[in-house]
């Protein structure tokens, strides 16, 4: 599940470190050559994964101040952590993922360890989690005084031994052909773009690294990264697909973990990654943005768009028309609409932008919508880093499980959906469907359960969620024994932690600092609406 889709692309699933103990580390070391055969592949990257852990727990991070490019200024510091890039060949090629830090706000004895965090995706970069403490967030300010704040770009992100799949220019380049399709000849033409995504990502990337990009892998980074920050146990905060690899870490090292906190969770269910969850999320995406639209026709007096949901989706329907026929400034068609307009039924914070923006083009200045909506070909960094997480995006979930590779499949549940929910359906289907013809082999999804040593584990989620759909917090829940759910009734807002509602804001922070939860789950009410 991205945590956010790239501007040109259609939105998918908006995609778990580590210092084991010496007598673990000398007995996987030890490892009996059964448990390493090839018929044993669990194992053997199980035993790969304790190795590298002990080397970098010996090895640690050697911290500085970040480069300038990456945006990260003083007292914030970066650094590298190695791990292999098969955890098969725990001694073969080595890969470095990009992590930073910044220290705990408060005394030594008020510091409780590494808070380490991953923002979804798959392909979102975590590097800007210390900033929340330089910024001076104040829904993070009570955590910040008792952890350090780690972030890290996961395998194949940003600084971490970056992948790509296309030409970044080319890539963001627009206006691109309308997600909908309107004849048997346009849905032919998107599955030869589809197969050609695919076969870039082998041309660009490799194989040997392509067919490592798979959520486990990340998981055994995190264990990795845990060990080089000289930590026993991992105390880790993740959102959307981040909640996933949460998931996997805690299945893969339960004793390795002491604190977990996921946020607007991806539903583990082997039967759910990740065919599923895309077609899953295209129903709650219609819910979501209906709840959008409900919103601007209650602020008619400010927007001007209509008093009544029919009234914005006829607004909506029209734009579209209007920019398929004629793209607006030549550049920003209904694929271009769509990835700007998606943003409001992700995050509530986006409400008023983009209402605002859709406001100005029926007042006749469409100068607002095309600067939010086009893609700046002037900037070149941005592009490249909008074209990799993509690619990571696809490479992870394509390499996770086995996709269905029946063209009849994909037609059949697109068009049937469509039909009732047709804000995300086709745009969803296209951007995924590179995995029906994915290069490299998939794997079978980790089955997520408690095992031994896993303490109770946080769950916070959204009821109107449209990335992550409610009932996979529910199937978590089940699955983790001990842990706590608390469900935010009646909002829909993407990652929950980070707004301020004093009922969650007060319940992670009790967690975080005492690793205490309620003897019940507990229901919280929304978070404030946003105003215009």
């Amino acid at each position: 599940m991205r945590v956010m889709r790239p501007k040109n692309r259609a939105v998918a699933l908006g995609s778990a470190g580590a210092l084991v103990t010496a007598t673990l580390i000398a007995g996987a070391v030890a490892a009996p050559a059964a448990s390493a055969d090839s018929r044993h592949g669990q194992d053997r990257e199980a035993v790969g994964a304790a190795i590298a852990a002990a080397r970098a727990a010996h090895a640690g991070i050697q911290w500085q101040d970040c480069p300038a490019d990456w945006g990260l200024a003083k007292p914030i510091q970066c650094g590298y952590v190695s791990v292999p890039l098969d955890y098969a060949h725990p001694y073969g090629k080595q890969i470095k993922l990009a992590v930073d830090r910044i220290g705990n706000t408060g005394t030594k004895q008020d510091r409780q360890g590494a808070l380490i965090y991953n923002p979804g995706g798959p392909g979102g970069s975590g590097l800007r989690f210390p900033t929340r403490v330089t910024a001076k967030n104040p829904v993070w300010a009570n955590v910040a005084k008792a952890y350090d704040f780690v972030g890290f770009d996961p395998r194949g992100v940003g600084h971490s031994t970056p992948i790509s799949c296309a030409y970044p220019q080319e890539y963001v380049k627009a206006p691109k052909a309308d997600p909908v399709p309107g004849s048997e000849a346009d849905k032919r033409a998107q599955r030869k773009l589809a197969r050609e995504y695919a076969e870039g990502c082998l041309e660009r990337t490799g194989r040997a690294m392509l067919q490592q990009m798979t959520t486990p892998n990340t998981a055994r980074d995190l264990d990795v990264i845990r060990a080089a920050l000289g930590e026993k146990k991992i105390n880790y905060l993740g959102v959307s697909y981040g909640t996933y690899l949460g998931a996997v870490y805690g299945t893969l090292f339960p004793g390795h973990v002491r604190r977990i906190v996921v946020d607007s969770v991806v539903d583990p269910s082997r039967d759910n990654i990740w065919y599923e969850a895309n077609l899953n999320q295209d129903i709650a995406f219609e819910g979501r943005w209906k709840d959008w639209q409900d919103w601007v026709a209650k602020n008619d007096a400010s927007f001007h768009l209509g008093t009544t949901r029919a009234a914005v989706q006829d607004k909506w329907l029209q734009l579209r028309a209007t920019a398929k026929k004629h793209p607006l400034g030549g550049v920003v068609g209904p694929s271009e609409l769509l990835g700007f307009f998606q943003t409001a039924p992700y995050y509530d914070s986006s409400w008023v932008p983009v209402a605002t923006a859709f406001s100005k083009y029926f007042a006749g200045d469409p100068q607002p919508l095309i600067d939010a909506a086009a893609p700046d070909m002037s900037d070149i960094a941005g592009n490249i880093s909008t074209e990799n997480g993509n690619a990571v995006y696809t490479a992870v979930e394509c390499a996770d499980a086995k996709w269905p590779t029946s063209w009849r499949k994909w037609d059949r549940d697109n068009t049937r959906l469509n039909a009732q929910y047709p804000f995300l359906t086709w745009s969803n289907a296209w951007m995924n469907l590179p995995c029906a013809t994915w290069p490299v082999k998939q794997q079978t999804p980790v089955n997520v359960k408690t095992g031994k040593g896993l303490p109770p584990v946080l769950i916070v989620q959204s009821t109107r969620d449209a990335a992550t759909p409610y009932p996979g917090a529910v199937d978590l829940h089940q699955r983790f024994k001990g842990s706590r759910l608390i469900t935010e009734k009646g909002a829909g807002s993407h990652g929950v932690t980070g707004l301020v509602n004093p009922c969650i804001n007060e319940r992670v922070d009790t967690y975080l600092l005492t690793g205490k939860v309620d003897r019940a789950d507990v229901t919280c009410g929304p978070h404030a609406t946003p105003k215009p």
